[in-house]
């Protein structure tokens, strides 16, 4: 395909000797350029570079450049990111995607070799590892193995994927968490593609790759679905979205950590409502944060609940890009580069400020130390006002701020008896304490932060009560080499912050089993027990099912709160502890500023980041030992209860065959609001009672075997039975929390899964009905993948979070969503009633549909159809964006 603005916009770029081209915005000669917000400009280039007239139609170019007007109209645009980055949990199931697509294309008569990753896609093993063995000497080493042991048939299939796939890389286990790797070593700032350069750009299957907007790369997380597609070369279809502008002024104090900041935000961002938007950061406040800090701060845009939180790059980009590594040419070509593009920024420059949406503005002086919980990231407490939240959240009802203690069952305690010592738990102990997640173990500051307070703690004679289960997982290595090199990490050590494992652990939730003791008395005095955690996430039931309450915090004060031992203390009048006799405060060991700029910038130096990354493909003796078949088709083993051919393309067909019409179909849920996709698809520890445990156990696999539910994603067997069994799902059928709901025709309470086999059998087809932010959280395709498995045709929520929202129509299922101002409950709806629905055959964007109701209050009501693009509306009618693309291989 020939680019029509090829001869107006490509221009030469001389950078030392190298003559260079690229496609220049300035070419356009349009005075609306100066205005665009940065992150919108990026769209444009990326519109203009990889412009067709087919797939990437010429009109973009000015759809983008009228950002202003048509941002406000759900304007349709495409987007060809250069690139695609995955983690294991995710990255697993794409590639069985692909492994069966190959299979599914040769069925259909055309060469399976034509699937193949069309732009570069690297895949970190992260999420496998867990917290088996901790406050040991050789805890690292024990839980690398224990991962690979568990996981070697997964692993095995990934190295496969990587001799059968070409552009595919492996990052094995063990280098750190995807996105701090994404972050340090794989982003590419800016690509030379055969002399051509254009912005690096990405796509990943986790919901935090916005991390990497820190530095000034465009990127966000979508479902497994979409990200396969971007590898086929397929465009992301999107709506042009309106991007908030948010100014930072002024200077934080000396005791907020940069987690104070970014929980702040997030929690000011989710009041304001900014899903489906861009957030993008200026102002002289910006100036003053390091890449880490913007990086802590873009990490969390899915729990603020925008597409991104993006930082144009500025001299400080260009500073951490030396200092992680990256080669002095690099460096010179990026900043040549931006600034020939306009796409270089200086913060204190008010001439370069863009116009936004709408504007909002945060002075980093008034930030206070803060935590956020105990059950939603977003819900940020005043360090000083923590223990009154808590003791508040215990008596209040139950909800994403309440526990419903009753007030004579608010004293209850258990005592137990742990390496011959007598110990105590009541509400509020808390039982784990986790340095962990890519959101601050990517940020020297707060790591040193907390190396700093953990000497100071051993120094005046503090301790951590054993009992309790600490850990430190970092990112990367490098936090390794700069701790032990700054001498901190023995102190660390100490109090039982030893490193267990590189990699996402307890914010994922496989934060292993607590001390047996611990949960015997949890479980006796059925206790709300807490856990801190440095992360991203505290959602109900994914850190651990047997404790309540959990708390976001920086790494310092993860700390603190594991030598309190308890949420229920006044950090201001209370002491942290007793040392023969005096009373030490949590002031008497805070690291002063200073100290932590000191050790920064004396202990972390450019040469870790090159050493660490130098060897980081290479991986353990174990990894390397692992044998792979090479091959074209991948030889499926029905025995696995790991890797597994999915059913998504057994019927599928060359010519279009789908359906408009769905009638007669029961409900199988009734949710309320803010399901998140760990409710959906949870990641963590399978049950013993659940229909995932009883499919491994008559697979003859030993309960300690079992794993987890993230790590057997390659297994739709055990998926589609896990879907729905997070512990901690309401469900409006059932009195009680858990994985069961009601068969309608008989009344019968049993399990979702059992529930939708019945329904199958009877060729009943399914729906479920919502609430708000229906399929918050995490972007994992399983969310839908398994609901579509479950003969789920249509969801009916008031509101979506946007990846799920389009992982549902990547996998062809109807979301619809009830008009504004109502739901399920103020239009009568019980859930027991028979639904039917018929989009008709013009299937139009955001057109309204007429649900049809029988054995209800109301005879029927309307809904609008969340098909946003034209784009989508093409996939569902194909059954999904697989099996369009395999249909557009085969006729290629």
């Amino acid at each position: 395909m020939v680019n029509p603005f090829d001869s107006k916009v490509k221009r030469i770029l001389n950078v030392g000797d190298k003559e260079l081209s690229y496609y220049s915005l300035s070419a356009l000669e349009d005075e609306r350029l100066a205005k665009l917000p940065f992150c919108i400009r990026i769209l444009l280039e990326s519109t203009l570079r990889n412009c067709d007239d087919l797939a990437v139609p010429k009109k973009m170019v000015e759809l983008i450049l009228d950002w202003q007007n048509t941002s406000k109209k759900d304007t349709e645009i495409v987007f060809c990111p250069a690139r695609v980055v995955l983690q294991d949990f995710t990255g697993v199931p794409a590639i069985v995607d692909l492994a069966s697509m190959r299979d599914a294309v040769k069925r259909l008569g055309s060469s399976p070799s034509k699937i193949n990753p069309k732009v570069p896609v690297d895949l970190v093993i992260d999420h496998s590892v867990q917290v088996d063995k901790f406050r040991e000497p050789d805890a690292l080493q024990k839980n690398l193995q224990f991962e690979i042991q568990r996981n070697h048939e997964r692993f095995s299939f990934l190295k496969w994927g990587a001799n059968a796939f070409e552009n595919l890389s492996i990052i094995p286990p063990g280098a750190g968490i995807v996105h701090q790797v994404n972050l340090e070593y794989l982003s590419r700032v800016v690509f030379n593609e055969n002399g051509v350069l254009y912005p690096d750009t990405v796509v990943g299957t986790d919901s935090h790759t916005p991390m990497v907007n820190g530095l000034g790369v465009l990127g966000w997380g979508v479902g497994g679905i979409e990200a396969e597609a971007v590898m086929l070369a397929q465009p992301i279809s999107m709506i042009l979205p309106e991007c908030i502008g948010f100014r930072l002024v002024g200077k934080v104090n000396s005791r907020v950590t940069s987690t104070d900041l970014v929980l702040t935000i997030t929690n000011k961002m989710r009041g304001i409502g900014v899903v489906d938007k861009f957030i993008e950061f200026f102002g002289p406040g910006v100036a003053e944060l390091s890449i880490a800090d913007r990086a802590t701060i873009s990490n969390m845009s899915p729990e603020m609940g925008s597409t991104v939180s993006f930082f144009p790059i500025d001299h400080v980009t260009l500073r951490y890009m030396h200092l992680t590594g990256r080669s002095e040419e690099l460096i010179e070509i990026t900043e040549k580069y931006l600034k020939a593009q306009n796409l270089f920024r200086d913060y204190r420059d008010r001439n370069q400020d863009p116009e936004y949406t709408r504007i909002v503005e945060l002075d980093l002086s008034t930030i206070t130390p803060s935590i956020s919980g105990p059950k939603r990231p977003h819900d940020c407490v005043a360090l000083s006002e923590a223990k009154r939240d808590f003791v508040e959240c215990l008596r209040s009802p139950i909800g994403f701020k309440g526990f419903n203690v009753s007030e004579e069952h608010r004293a209850k305690s258990v005592s137990f008896v742990y390496q011959g010592q007598q110990y105590r738990l009541t509400h509020g102990s808390v039982v784990i304490a986790a340095i962990t997640s890519c959101t601050n173990t990517s940020n020297p500051n707060v790591m040193i932060g907390a190396g700093l307070l953990a000497k100071k703690a051993v120094e005046i004679g503090l301790t951590v009560s054993p009992y309790i289960k600490t850990s430190l997982a970092p990112g990367s290595g490098v936090v390794t080499l700069y701790l032990n090199r700054s001498g901190l990490l023995p102190y660390l050590d100490k109090l039982g912050f030893s490193v267990v494992g590189y990699g996402c652990t307890t914010c994922i939730g496989n934060s292993g089993p607590l001390v047996e003791e611990v949960a015997k008395a949890i479980e006796e005095g059925d206790l709300i027990s807490v856990a801190v955690l440095s992360g991203n996430r505290n959602f109900e039931g994914r850190i651990h099912p047997m404790v309540s309450a959990n708390y976001l915090a920086s790494p310092p004060l993860v700390i603190a709160y594991a030598l309190s031992g308890t949420m229920i203390i006044d950090w201001e009048t209370e002491p942290i502890g007793k040392v023969n006799g005096k009373e030490i405060y949590l002031r008497d060991i805070w690291p002063s500023r200073e100290e932590i700029d000191h050790y920064a910038s004396k202990y972390v130096l450019r040469e870790m980041f090159i050493d660490c990354y130098s060897i980081v493909t290479e991986g353990s003796a174990d990894w390397r030992g692992l044998q792979a078949p090479k091959s074209v088709l991948y030889e499926w083993d029905e025995s696995s209860t790991y890797i597994h051919n999915p059913p998504f393309f057994d019927s599928m067909t060359r010519e279009l065959n789908y359906e408009t019409v769905i009638k007669g179909a029961r409900c199988l849920l009734y949710l309320g609001d803010s399901i998140t996709t760990d409710h959906i698809s949870p990641a963590g520890s399978i049950a013993k009672n659940s229909p995932a445990g009883r499919y491994l156990e008559s697979r003859g696999v030993k309960r300690e075997d079992w794993n987890t539910y993230g790590s057997r994603r390659g297994n739709d067997q055990v998926m589609v039975r896990g879907t729905f069994a997070n512990i901690r799902l309401l469900n409006k059928f059932v009195d009680k929390p858990g994985f069961q709901t009601v068969y309608h025709p008989t009344k019968k309470v049993m399990d979702i899964f059992d529930a939708a086999e019945l329904y199958r059998q009877s060729n009943t087809p399914l729906i479920i009905l919502a609430g708000e932010q229906y399929g918050s959280g995490s972007s994992r395709d399983w969310a839908a993948k398994g609901v579509w498995m479950l003969n789920v045709r249509v969801v009916i929520a008031q509101s979506y979070e946007r990846i799920h929202r389009s992982n549902l129509v990547l996998c062809g299922i109807i979301p619809l969503q009830f008009k504004p101002g109502e739901s399920a409950q103020s239009l009568g709806l019980s859930g027991s009633e028979t639904f039917s629905i018929d989009l008709g055959q013009d299937i139009t964007v955001g057109r309204e549909v007429t649900v049809a109701v029988e054995n209800g209050t109301v005879k029927s009501f309307s809904a609008l159809l969340r098909f946003d693009t034209e784009t989508e509306v093409t996939y569902f009618k194909h059954g999904g964006v697989l099996n369009y693309v395999i249909r557009q291989t085969i006729d290629s």
